[in-house]
């Protein structure tokens, strides 16, 4: 077990290759060289909640906004599964017109195409995760984001750490895959608690949790500070790798917006997993939680294609099933 102590010295002294290199080791030794695919629809960025970091915030007048009808959310699956891929991510803002009923159907149509589901749609009841659930939705993801519960309520002003909590622990109990996943370089963060972080996301059984920098967007409060290094992200990443030998970690997006083989840094430094969007449109580039987005102007395939290229290009192999934790399966339907 690695304590807090030794925490602060991974993230903040020695040579961080030598970390990279360790994590990299422990990934290969208890995962191994497949990186597993999972296609991401953005589905709605319209969202109820008005986080100070967030380009897709309630208060963003100028954010264009759009939700998917059912059909071109099922279509857009589709599609995907077709591209080979074996789960498919639905995320998107807090918006409550995808409710019950409606998502439970979205759910069970996609089932049909032999995928794991997951879903990243944020903080709902406890009968609206089981609903999902029982529909067949295997996995839940849902940034607790920092553990510093007054940065957290002074980044987040409507929302409430302690729900937040509350719902990790809901999907837990509902035998879900649960991810969860921080934010480094947040105006006010210290090193201190992203050590917290860790220790917590340790604590609470993850079976998969993301790393992303933040990055300030033009039309948030936050938009004058300055943001997160990927140095500290991937450091961050790197000693979740070494704490948490055996779970899921994506290669974020967001990496590759600071520099442009940020994912496959992030595959050399203990991650795992690589979520190209297969969004179809102009909706890729309205999905703006951050500025400078990578590949919105590109079509599914070709993201499908490229990421594949760059994960053969340093060794590793596209993975064919499913990915889940520990060899989890989807639930069939």
């Amino acid at each position: 077990m690695i304590n807090k102590k030794e925490i602060l010295n991974l993230l903040t002294a020695g040579d961080e290759k030598s970390l990279f290199k360790m994590a990299d080791d422990v990934r290969r030794q208890y995962v191994g060289d497949e990186v597993h695919l999972r296609g991401l629809i953005e589905f709605s960025n319209i969202c109820r909640n008005n986080c100070l970091y967030c380009g897709i915030r309630k208060g963003n007048a100028k954010a264009v906004r759009y939700r998917m009808s059912e059909e071109e959310l099922i279509k857009t699956a589709q599609n995907a599964a077709n591209m080979g891929f074996k789960t498919i991510v639905m995320q998107s803002g807090e918006d409550l017109y995808y409710d019950t009923s409606r998502m439970c159907r979205i759910i069970e149509t996609i089932k049909k195409f032999d995928v794991a589901v997951t879903l990243s749609i944020g903080e709902r009841t406890y009968a609206e995760y089981k609903a999902f659930r029982n529909a067949g939705a295997d996995r839940y993801l849902m940034r607790i984001e920092t553990t510093d519960k007054d940065l957290y309520h002074k980044l987040d002003p409507l929302m409430s750490w302690d729900r937040r909590y509350e719902c990790l622990m809901m999907i837990k109990e509902l035998g879900y895959e649960l991810g969860s996943g921080i934010m480094v370089g947040l105006p006010g963060q210290t090193i201190e608690s992203i050590a917290d972080d860790l220790l917590f996301l340790q604590k609470i059984g993850i079976d998969m949790a993301g790393i992303g920098p933040f990055i300030p967007h033009q039309e948030t409060p936050l938009k004058n500070e300055k943001g997160g290094t990927l140095s500290l992200a991937l450091r961050t990443m790197s000693v979740m790798r070494l704490m948490m030998k055996d779970i899921n970690i994506p290669a974020t997006t967001a990496m590759e917006s600071l520099h442009p083989m940020g994912r496959i840094m992030a595959l050399q430094a203990g991650a795992n997993v690589v979520m190209p969007n297969v969004t179809e449109g102009e909706y890729r580039k309205f999905y703006e939680l951050y500025p400078g987005k990578i590949c919105v102007d590109e079509k599914p395939l070709q993201c499908r294609t490229c990421i594949g290229m760059k994960i053969e290009s340093i060794g590793r192999k596209i993975g064919q099933g499913y990915g889940g934790h520990n060899g989890k399966m989807p639930i069939k339907k």
